[in-house]
């Protein structure tokens, strides 16, 4: 990606005059894992992206459960996983994960997709479009990197 891409967005105010940052490339790379062959983002940090805490992020999932239906939009991990991935991200940072009694939910791409249309609120608004753009410019870097490999491929033979 461009270096224009990677820039920190501006910091926005809510209503409760807390500032929140609005999602860059970089917060977003970071907080994004592969689980079972598939990217995921774990439902604590998307929480803490749009503002909510875990469990009112959950139960807004669970209110619109038949949205997610099937693995291909949001699973449980299993203790291996989440065993796992807690010493993958504590090599990381010194983040604490808190008191869960259950793994975390994931969400794949879909699932994030999805999550757009269950979450309401102003900063859910701005999240899930600077979400939306971090995507689609990822994608787009992939793509244009691809091309790249593959016209040297060419000029080599």
């Amino acid at each position: 990606m461009n270096d224009e891409s990677l820039k920190s967005a501006p910091i926005e105010k809510t209503e409760h005059k807390t500032e929140i940052a609005i999602v860059d490339a970089r917060t977003i790379r970071d907080k994004i894992y592969e689980v079972r062959g598939v990217k995921v983002m774990l439902d604590f940090e998307l929480a803490e992206i749009y503002g909510y805490t875990t469990s009112r992020f959950n139960e807004q999932v669970s209110n619109n459960i038949e949205k997610f239906e099937g693995d291909d939009f949001c699973f449980y991990l299993t203790q291996e996983e989440f065993s796992d991935l807690k010493n993958l991200i504590s090599k990381k940072s010194t983040s604490s994960w808190g008191g869960r009694r259950k793994p975390p939910r994931v969400f794949t791409e879909s699932g994030l997709y999805m999550l757009m249309t269950v979450l309401r609120g102003e900063l859910a608004t701005m999240q899930s479009r600077a979400l939306i753009r971090i995507f689609r410019a990822m994608k787009d870097y992939i793509t244009d990197t691809q091309g790249l490999a593959t016209q040297r491929d060419v000029l080599r033979l």
